[in-house]
């Protein structure tokens, strides 16, 4: 089963055309990035990631969300600081590339299962 995005208001569920590298795309798109500021909320049972998203679709700040849900050591609002690719896991990494960057009060969002557990992930920022 592959990853599952969805954005905030559970819209965008699904992959979206987008593959996150526009080269010569007439700048549609996202651009390009070799790296990204990232965070994310980490849960080991899909209900505890059931409840935080749907505190986020309720409008909570996504950095508030993970200090409460997540379940690793990511407790500074979930921030893994910014990450170069193949820095991360395979299928984070593709879903982590693939979103916009978007602010932690208006968070968008997407899902994806590793062998860690549920994440729901944003992106702050890309170079």
């Amino acid at each position: 089963m592959g990853p599952k995005k969805e954005t905030k208001g559970g819209k965008g569920k699904g992959k979206d055309s987008s593959d996150g590298d526009d080269k010569g795309k007439g700048g549609k798109g996202l651009k390009a990035a070799n790296s990204i500021n990232v965070r994310h909320i980490l849960c080991e049972k899909h209900s505890k990631k059931e409840e935080a998203l749907e505190k986020l679709r309720n409008g909570a700040k996504f950095d508030d969300v993970a200090r409460e849900y997540s379940e690793d050591k990511a407790r500074q609002g979930g921030s893994l600081g910014w990450k170069v690719r193949g820095s991360l896991h395979g299928d984070f990494e593709k879903v982590a590339y693939e979103l916009e960057p978007s602010t932690t009060a208006n968070p968008k969002y997407a899902e994806v299962k590793t062998g860690f557990g549920y994440h729901i992930i944003m992106v702050e920022g890309r170079k």
